[in-house]
């Protein structure tokens, strides 16, 4: 053993320990975060998808009373099914 002061080894066990929790602290969070990210992102293809077919039936996408830019009270009714 060196004539190095022995309180140094145990800050640098200290250090390592730190580090070491500070390492399993993160790879908890990245994991985490990667569940969400798959979750989020599959939930946004089901909306994509619900949103595709939506736009397929929607009367306001093709009442032709949406081109028109001057706001009219009865334009949203007129495009309504009956």
């Amino acid at each position: 053993m060196s004539c190095a002061d022995p309180a140094a080894g145990g800050s640098q066990q200290s250090h390592e320990e730190d580090d070491r929790k500070e390492y399993e602290s993160l790879e908890q969070e990245n994991t985490s975060l990667k569940r969400e990210i798959e979750k989020l992102s599959d939930e946004m293809k089901h909306l994509s998808e619900v949103l595709k077919d939506h736009e397929k039936i929607c009367p306001l996408l093709h009442c032709t009373m949406n081109f028109v830019t001057i706001p009219r009270p009865d334009a949203l009714t007129s495009c309504l099914p009956r």
